[in-house]
């Protein structure tokens, strides 16, 4: 049955493929396009973060201002990414710096009032470029704000009226606080009543105003969407989510078969299928090269591997108490990731000890993540909630056990 055409607007702070810092950009390249293979006319808005404008060249297709008060400047740059067309937001003062949302581990101090000029950005400029979406879809706190503004800045416009929204909750436990001084850029919010946002009456939560203001919410997993609905999980959030749920729904994050497939993967030294002899040859190779690229004897025994932000979220203190033990096994432990110094600190402490089992990489790096996957016989992902996740249906595919724990996807 043919799928009827729609017009969309993929709304995300990352893309993997151009600018990329966790699952959600791998989402947010995937899904347009798989939409884009269906017919469908999808295209994407990011910001245009400096690691953006110095490696990809694209053409400036809108200079511009926002029509509404504080009239910021801004630029429309066009680029693509895996067929899809990308618009990225060019504004200096918000995104010219060295990182997306944060440096040593610190978060910039007006994050609010970046995605905040972000959102208003997305919608502001889709008349100019004659585009009119059928449906927006957002995601995450960064632009929780889209919906809001749809409905509250253009509710009345009759370019805007027919647009739908969605908004799809990666990771509910980053809301988005901020006080209302922090989004002065929105006149919205200078009389600081804003119901459908507020936290308190100082401060309001992107994430909130995109719940209940979004036509259609959607998690990354039917098990999220039943905990954000629970005390337990919903991160502070259960009655905005009670009172959406027949507007929620939860959707399995899907995987990028064409980026995670041990029998096309470039990185790997040796292709391999599911076949047994294709498996134990393949694995076998990934492992000896994985050993060698961080450190450890080849020997034989098994291989634990983990790639994860180091996060409380991803269980890494859950296993910082049991690592000495652990160790005491013949075996060999291989963890990848960076964020909490104090959690990374850690594993550089124990890693030490025990340099000829243990190897911390504190680094992101996709070539060594496929590596890990590959050339491990068990995945750690011991999180302690994990709206989906993505990296156990990287394992599965890859003939590699996962070890998690039963919470999301």
């Amino acid at each position: 049955m043919a799928t009827e055409s729609k017009s969309i607007l993929f709304v995300a702070s990352e893309v993997e493929g151009i600018v990329k810092s966790g699952g959600l950009a791998d989402v947010a390249k995937a899904l347009p396009e798989a939409l884009k293979k269906q017919g469908q006319d999808v295209r994407s808005v990011i910001p245009a973060y400096r690691q953006v404008l110095e490696s990809e060249a694209g053409e400036s297709v809108l200079n511009t201002e926002l029509t509404h008060w504080p009239h910021t400047p801004y630029r429309v740059i066009k680029l693509e990414n895996a067929g899809v067309p990308v618009y990225a937001i060019d504004c200096p003062q918000f995104f010219d710096r060295p990182e997306m949302y944060a440096e040593n581990n610190q978060a910039y101090s007006d994050n609010g009032e970046r995605f905040a000029f972000f959102s208003a950005a997305c919608l502001d400029m889709l008349p100019k470029l004659d585009f009119r979406p059928d449906i927006i879809h957002a995601n995450d706190w960064h632009t929780g704000l889209v919906p809001y503004l749809l409905k509250k800045r253009y509710g009345k416009d009759s370019f805007f009226q027919p647009v739908k929204s969605i908004l799809t909750i990666h990771n509910a436990v980053f809301k988005g606080v901020f006080s209302y001084e922090q989004l002065r850029c929105l006149p919205e919010f200078h009389t600081r009543y804003a119901p459908e946002a507020a936290v308190s009456p100082t401060h309001v939560t992107m994430l909130k105003a995109g719940v209940l203001t979004a036509d259609k919410i959607n998690a990354v997993s039917p098990t999220y969407a039943d905990e954000l609905k629970t005390t337990l999980g919903s991160h502070g959030m259960a009655a905005e989510f009670k009172q959406r749920q027949h507007d929620l729904v939860g959707i399995l994050n899907g995987c990028d078969y064409s980026a995670w497939d041990p029998q096309t993967d470039p990185v790997l030294p040796v292709n391999y299928s599911a076949s047994e002899q294709s498996m134990l040859e393949g694995k076998k190779a990934s492992k000896a090269e994985l050993q060698k690229r961080v450190g450890l004897s080849a020997k034989p025994g098994a291989l634990f591997g983990m790639v994860c932000r180091l996060t409380n979220q991803k269980g890494v203190h859950y296993l910082l108490p049991i690592l000495e033990q652990f160790m005491k096994y013949e075996l060999q432990l291989v963890i990848v990731g960076t964020g909490d110094p104090v959690l990374a600190s850690q594993l550089k402490e124990i890693s030490a000890l025990h340099a000829d089992k243990f190897a911390f990489v504190e680094a992101y790096d996709n070539e060594l993540a496929h590596l890990v996957e590959a050339g491990s016989d068990f995945f750690l992902m011991p999180s302690e909630f994990e709206p989906c996740g993505l990296n156990q249906i990287y394992s599965m595919a890859y003939g590699t056990l996962p070890i998690v724990r039963g919470v999301g996807g």
